[in-house]
């Protein structure tokens, strides 16, 4: 699957993705990575990148990510079985890039790692995991 496949299969419907404005960047055989504004819409009162939304973003590339990875996702899917995250650094503006790779892709559950940094400074914003259940698909 190419990135823009990828972004072709997750535009087809609107989502959270799209109202954090989430936009699907570089896709490896290592990492699938994205980008997220730090803006109106992801931040809290503070005017900090809201935590939720690091883990909005983390969720999403996870899931993604974990997708590609299926042998054939017309009888298999994705979904999240458990996430954690650790906020590291507050962000006021810019955008941060999140970086899914994943620990271990098995038949039945995948774990993915998501790295959230600063785009302009590099500075590492969240540090996400992500387990996800591999089911059947039911016709």
């Amino acid at each position: 699957m190419t990135l823009d496949q990828l972004k072709h299969w997750v535009n087809t419907r609107p989502t959270l993705a799209d109202a954090l404005g989430i936009e699907l960047t570089a896709l490896t055989p290592d990492y699938l990575e994205g980008r997220m504004p730090v803006d109106g819409r992801t931040h809290q009162p503070m005017g900090l990148l809201h935590g939720g939304a690091s883990v909005a973003l983390a969720e999403t590339l996870g899931s993604i990510a974990a997708h590609t990875r299926l042998p054939d996702p017309t009888k298999q899917a994705c979904v999240g079985l458990e996430i954690n995250a650790n906020h590291i650094k507050g962000v006021r503006d810019g955008h941060v890039i999140g970086r899914a790779t994943a620990l271990h892709v098995g038949r039945r559950t995948q774990v993915w790692e998501i790295r959230i940094t600063h785009e302009q400074t590099g500075a590492l914003v969240c540090i996400s995991r992500i387990t996800m259940a591999v089911i059947d698909v039911e016709k």
